[in-house]
């Protein structure tokens, strides 16, 4: 008898309402694996404050192993106020930014779109939402966040801070390369972000998508730089329909753009190894873009979606199984259009659920 190897996803739940979270992506899994028969192996770790309770550490050796041998890893959050002493060697983040590096997941790809029956929970006008469907790419793996050096020191005329903006080419133009192959497969359309009127970083970065751009010639390429990006987000979303940024620029116009969707809680995000084309399958790492949410952890109130989402991400960037994404994709999108909502994005009119019962009403919208 022949045996077939599964396929591992390793779940990570970390933090706050991340094991709520990421709960109900395992009932989708489990689904998944009964009704579409996928035969996925499910493994469960610690990471973050999590991790370093037990382990004094926020992530182990074992779980990089784990992460290493699985198909993807799907994350809940990190992070907390328990963890939050700035005077500390380690905090529960550092074990997100060593297993984003030790996967070499180096583009983080959050797509956002407005949910025409969510426009009434959003804090900006319905006419300014119609039509927002865009992708953001940031780079996840370089910038102010990881380059060296990087600390602080004491001085005689007091202490100092130090962290370093360092990039080079080939980190840009494989970046870049997933933004242009994205709106390739989208409407064409790419806003490549920098502030190259004052950073010699984002000079080079502009220099590599102006070349870049010579080979995708069917990709319309508009630079912009990062405050324009972030006032016309607010003012013309629509406009927009895939944005490439480095890491730090990235991390606040993804937060940003949350805002158009209702909630942080719905929306999903994906950080891949490679950059994604038709038919190829790569390493990736998953997870709602929202935090650990202390304020509402442990009292069954969290959205879902967005990790729900992040399974869907996943089926079709790291296993190629891009039918089985549209479903999970279209069920979420069914709940919603029904009236249910979590408490994030409820409004007058509309049945409030709990975080288990939104899962549930998802897996059951599944065809």
């Amino acid at each position: 008898m022949i045996k077939i190897k599964k396929r591992k996803i390793l779940l990570l739940p970390g933090d706050g309402i991340g094991p709520e979270v990421v709960a109900e992506v395992k009932k989708i899994i489990e689904w998944l694996n009964k009704k579409k028969s996928l035969d996925f192996e499910i493994e469960k770790d610690l990471v973050g404050g999590a991790s370093y309770e037990k382990h004094k550490k926020p992530i182990t050796d074992e779980v990089f192993y784990k992460a290493l041998e699985s198909e993807a890893v799907i994350l809940g959050a990190v992070g907390g106020p328990k963890w939050d002493d700035p005077g500390a060697s380690m905090h529960p983040e550092d074990g997100l930014l060593q297993l984003r590096a030790q996967l070499g997941v180096f583009a983080n790809i959050r797509p956002v779109k407005v949910y025409p029956k969510l426009t009434d929970s959003s804090v900006l006008k319905p006419e300014v939402l119609s039509g927002v469907d865009m992708v953001v790419v940031r780079e996840l793996t370089g910038g102010l966040y990881y380059a060296e050096p990087k600390g602080r020191n004491q001085t005689p005329q007091g202490w100092t801070g130090v962290d370093t903006m360092r990039y080079s080419e080939n980190e840009i133009e494989r970046v870049l390369r997933v933004g242009f192959e994205l709106a390739r497969g989208r409407r064409k359309k790419l806003a490549s972000v920098d502030k190259a009127n004052v950073l010699e970083c984002s000079r080079l970065w502009r220099q590599k998508a102006i070349e870049l751009a010579e080979e995708y010639t069917d990709v319309e390429v508009e630079h912009i730089l990062v405050d324009a990006c972030a006032m016309q987000l607010v003012q013309q979303p629509s406009r927009f329909d895939v944005i490439v940024s480095e890491n730090t620029f990235g991390d606040i116009l993804t937060d940003e753009a949350a805002v158009l969707a209702a909630s942080m809680g719905l929306l999903p995000s994906a950080s891949l190894s490679d950059v994604p084309e038709s038919g190829r399958r790569t390493q990736g790492f998953y997870e709602p873009i929202h935090g650990t949410a202390p304020d509402i952890a442990g009292k069954g109130i969290a959205n879902p979606s967005g990790s729900i989402l992040s399974v869907a991400l996943m089926l079709r960037y790291s296993l190629g199984l891009t039918e089985e994404a549209a479903c999970i994709e279209r069920a979420v999108e069914e709940v919603l259009d029904s009236g249910v909502r979590t408490a994030d994005i409820f409004v007058e009119g509309t049945t409030q659920v709990s975080t288990v019962d939104m899962g549930d009403r998802v897996v059951s919208a599944i065809n």
